[in-house]
């Protein structure tokens, strides 16, 4: 399999984007309105104990309080395997009880679950530091094995390796990354942990809480950190100063992946270059359309996500069975494709097409069940109900990516949805960049939205200073109630004198530059 990982970095927002044979397989966004806290470690206080939830909720400083769950506290045994020094599985991690915990206590917890919705972020008091091949766990002495990594022979190599370098006290998790590597390759993991974790005791019990202790890495290290591995052919990014960064990190983590790191020079959306951004417009919609003429419609709602898989224009050219049967085995197969591209978490129901023969539903399970195998997310396929239907869960970590896009249309009181604020600008300034290469102008009036204007103009427009200041050009931005929340009417001028005359029509709607 072919794997690219194609990064966007246009000013305040970096996207990610992991090709698999050139289909969009993952997806990741970072700006101001989509900044990821899980990871993040905080110095909080707890504001209310409720015992009878065996939960309580603490400030740690973000819009809605954290839900701190006492089985939180216990936080990756459904990921990783666990055994003590005896090498015995141990059914609980010795950790501090809710009985513990009051009223206006400080207490420093990491964000497990990004807030979605109505619910605040979930954080958990154990801390774990992610490294390269290791997860350092400084409050509880076990060794964990990631379940990805099969061969037995291989897993026991690796946990000899972790019982050797593991600091005193503390725990290791060997992810799977370090498949195949040896103990030198983990020492810099092991340094450089241990290093942040004195960092944040340091800092723990200075200043008054809520704060941030420990941030994590940009988008871009997190995808050198967690995605850039050796099956990954080329890392391609537009940005000269991130390239840089990208190559110092592959030299420590892999020298042998530095060769694999492109500097993207084209005078043109990365994005658009690659086709990727028609493959986001396709992750968005309800329906996702099968190659033999089938598709599959995905409905999400806050309790689960259902799917639903038709024969649509495929009529088969045996028989009914051996139809139902394609549709199924093919829709199986896009269906995980499209809870990893999505990153759909929590419960899902997905309702194939009835069959009659029991072997071919334990097929479609199994083609499912492989499939699903790519995702570097936990998922669980149950099996199918009484009314055959198969029921899966995935581990919910973060808003899906239609959440994370899209946002509540304002023409029709939520049923459909268009693109957020940070989205529109950022197609917006595209255009204008587009625009100001094909024209030889003085300048451009750019007329739009209202909400776009004012998000636009916040911190002083500095996005269209840096506009300005790339191209040589001005800007003027003026807004209009009744364009399009998405749309902006771009107008070519070309001095002082024209855009006086030209603003003089649109009176207090001027905003700026």
């Amino acid at each position: 399999m072919h794997k690219e990982l194609i990064v966007d970095v246009h000013y305040d927002q970096v996207r990610v984007a992991l090709l698999e044979d050139g289909d969009l397989a993952e997806l990741y966004f970072d700006d101001e309105e989509n900044r990821r806290v899980v990871g993040n470690i905080y110095r909080g206080k707890v504001c209310n104990v409720l015992p009878g939830m065996q939960a309580a909720f603490v400030d740690i400083g973000l819009s809605k309080n954290a839900f701190l769950y006492l089985g939180d506290i216990d936080t990756k045994k459904s990921v990783f395997e666990f055994t003590d020094k005896n090498n015995k599985v141990e059914g609980k991690i010795k950790t501090s009880t809710l009985s513990y915990i009051r009223e206006g206590q400080e207490i420093t917890v990491q964000v497990l679950k990004e807030p979605i919705g109505t619910k605040g972020a979930r954080v958990t008091t154990n801390i774990t530091l992610p490294g390269r091949y290791m997860v350092l766990m400084p409050n509880v002495d076990y060794i964990g094995i990631s379940r990805r990594i099969e061969d037995e022979e291989e897993r026991q190599r690796l946990k000899n390796i972790a019982e050797d370098i593991k600091p005193e006290g503390m725990g290791l998790i060997v992810r799977t990354a370090a498949l195949g590597r040896e103990k030198e390759d983990f020492l810099y993991d092991i340094d450089f942990l241990c290093r942040l974790w004195e960092r944040i005791k340091r800092i723990e019990n200075i200043g008054k809480p809520p704060r941030i202790l420990h941030k994590d890495e940009s988008l871009v290290y997190r995808a050198v950190r967690d995605l850039f591995t050796q099956d990954v052919d080329r890392f391609i990014i537009n940005d000269e100063a991130q390239y840089k960064r990208v190559l110092e990190l592959a030299e420590i983590i892999s020298p042998t992946l530095v060769e694999r790191v492109y500097y993207f020079q084209e005078d043109r959306d990365i994005f658009e270059y690659y086709g990727i951004n028609r493959k986001i417009e396709k992750a968005i919609q309800k329906k996702v359309w099968l190659k033999n003429g089938g598709y599959i419609v995905i409905d999400s709602t806050e309790a689960l996500t259902a799917i639903d898989v038709n024969t649509g224009k495929f009529v088969g050219g045996r028989n009914l069975e051996d139809t139902v049967l394609k549709t199924n085995l093919e829709a199986a197969e896009e269906i995980a494709h499209q809870i990893r591209l999505r990153d759909i978490g929590g419960i899902i129901i997905i309702d194939f097409i009835d069959m009659e023969l029991p072997e071919h539903r334990e097929m479609v399970v199994e083609v499912l069940r492989e499939a699903l195998k790519k995702d570097r997310t936990k998922t669980n396929v149950v099996g199918i109900t009484g009314l055959g239907l198969i029921e899966m869960t995935r581990k919910k970590e973060r808003n899906r990516l239609s959440a994370t896009l899209l946002k509540p249309c304002p023409y029709c009181n939520g049923t459909g949805k268009v693109y957020s604020e940070s989205m529109t600008i950022a197609k917006i300034e595209k255009e204008l960049e587009d625009f100001f290469k094909s024209r030889n102008v003085w300048g451009a009036i750019v007329e739009v939205h209202p909400t776009i204007g004012r998000v636009w103009m916040e911190d002083g427009g500095k996005n269209i200073e840096i506009l300005e200041n790339t191209w040589n050009k001005k800007i003027f931005v003026t807004i209009n109630n009744n364009i399009h929340i998405e749309q902006a009417n771009i107008k070519a001028v070309n001095g002082q004198a024209e855009v006086e005359g030209i603003l003089l029509e649109y009176a207090d709607t001027v905003l700026g530059r």
